[in-house]
């Protein structure tokens, strides 16, 4: 019995060490399960908070770099902070107007839409009676329709309840861009209060935020460029060619980019759809429709990406699959945005994760 016990004692400290081989390698292990239970807990309270920290950190890289020119620390704040209000009031006041008016005319315009794919699609029995019937091709349109009308009655039911969400975003409107000024022009002074709460045998720690600093910073500015670029080409490119709801059409490409893979099959359904509708099959417009997104497709796979992520951390497609499901699943549409960034933490801390044998373990 006692040969036994012991057995098991080796066996559970053998089993310790291995996930746990020194001091530092615990102090990682209770700032990550202390950090996730904040975050998870408190997500909902403190989201501004969370919201704020992050667009900080995202500015802060630019801060340091009109730094090293020479500028004092206050003043690159300023510069910085004035481009942020900038976009913010680009984005508030120009973009989500035009893309709400123009998404607004989309959905009075679904009624037509589906009047004629409803004669497109009555018109198959006739062309393939031997593959669908006229009975199937009905039961399909009416579950089609009562599909719609129950979509419609909960954006109703949505849209009564959005006086609670205006004034959620007329509250991050205010406090966000505050705490995101004092994040940036207090930087030294926050992280010395944080790091008072840290553990003193902290080595580990610091090397594996390093590691993460670099991967994030370098994914997130790619990610910000890369959704820039498309929308810009792609806006540029739309109202060119004259095709309806363009600058709607052209977010949708940029903001795609946040879901791999998945996000560039959503987007091309809209895009072809309002060329079909716009055009039709026959019409010379859809064809260069067609050519003309699957070039900025292209373009994105082979040269965008490569050049904007060459420094970033190379995620396999399941990883990035699987980290979108479980952050998506935690965190909703933030989860989803972070997901990328946040599976390239968990990679960072496995790397850099002291293993029995490692000659450069400090104890």
């Amino acid at each position: 019995m006692t040969t036994t016990s012991s057995v098991n004692m080796r066996l559970f400290s053998n089993s310790f060490k291995r996930f746990m081989p020194n001091s530092q390698a615990v102090s990682l292990a209770m700032i990550l399960v202390v950090g996730f239970a904040l975050i998870y807990s408190l997500s909902n309270i403190l989201m501004p908070v969370f919201a704020s920290v992050v667009i900080a950190y995202l500015l802060e890289g630019l801060a340091s770099k009109i730094e090293q020119l020479g500028v004092r620390r206050l003043i690159a704040v300023y510069l910085v902070f004035t481009c942020f209000m900038t976009c913010l009031g680009f984005l508030l006041f120009y973009l989500m107007p035009l893309v709400s008016q123009q998404a607004i005319e989309l959905i009075q315009h679904i009624p037509e839409i589906l009047n004629r794919t409803q004669k497109g699609i009555m018109r198959l029995p006739e062309m393939y009676p031997k593959l669908i019937s006229e009975n199937k091709i009905q039961q399909i349109m009416l579950a089609i329709q009562q599909e719609l009308l129950t979509y419609g009655q909960n954006v109703l039911s949505m849209s009564a309840a959005s006086v609670v969400g205006i004034a959620s975003a007329l509250i991050y409107l205010f406090l966000v861009p505050m705490m995101v000024f004092f994040c940036l022009k207090d930087k030294t002074i926050l992280i010395s209060w944080f790091l008072q709460f840290m553990p003193k045998d902290r080595n580990l720690t610091v090397r594996v935020w390093n590691e993460v600093d670099m991967q994030m910073g370098n994914y997130v500015r790619g990610k910000f460029s890369e959704i820039f670029i498309l929308w810009f080409v792609s806006y540029i490119t739309f109202a060119t060619m004259d095709l309806n709801y363009a600058m709607l059409l052209a977010v949708l490409m940029g903001l795609q980019v946040i879901i791999p893979y998945i996000g560039a099959t959503l987007v091309t359904f809209p895009v072809l759809s309002v060329a079909y509708f716009q055009w039709g099959f026959n019409g010379d417009e859809f064809m260069y429709i067609v050519i003309a997104y699957s070039i900025i497709q292209a373009l994105d796979g082979v040269v965008l990406v490569p050049v904007l992520f060459s420094e970033a951390v190379n995620l396999h497609a399941i990883a990035i699959i699987i980290a979108i499901l479980f952050f998506g699943g935690l965190w909703g549409f933030w989860g989803v945005f972070f997901a990328i960034p946040l599976a390239t933490v968990v990679k960072a801390v496995l790397t850099a994760w002291p293993r029995l044998g490692d000659d450069n373990l400090v104890t």
